[in-house]
């Protein structure tokens, strides 16, 4: 079975940093783009930041430039989210995800979520 799982999600202080992982199992990453995204309370899910296959390319929002970085370990089957300087506006929940074709038939992977609360 297919499956991205979340880790790394904590309470920090505004300024500090944290590492998310998206872990996939059932299937290897390394054919495929990774994307992260949040949800906070109240508000639509987010796109944050995506790697794609080869990690050559990389995207942000404006609101984490800077602050945020994305990376992948094929090996591991992993992508990471470095977060660093992280502010209250940042809590949310983070979700990887990833989609993509078979011949005609679309899929689409999340993960469970990982919770990012931070405080001021």
């Amino acid at each position: 079975q297919l499956q991205l799982v979340e880790s790394g999600g904590g309470f920090v202080q505004s300024g500090g940093s944290l590492r998310l992982s998206c872990v996939a199992s059932g299937f290897t990453l390394d054919h495929y783009a990774i994307g992260w995204f949040r949800q906070a309370p109240g508000k639509e899910r987010e796109g944050v930041s995506c790697i794609s296959s080869s990690g050559g390319s990389t995207y942000y929002a404006d609101s984490v430039k800077g602050r945020f970085t994305i990376s992948r370990d094929n090996a591991k089957n992993t992508v990471y989210l470095q977060m660093n300087s992280l502010k209250p506006e940042d809590t949310a929940v983070y979700y990887c995800n990833t989609h993509f074709f078979r011949g005609p038939t679309p899929y689409e992977y999340w993960g469970q979520g990982t919770k990012v609360t931070v405080s001021s």
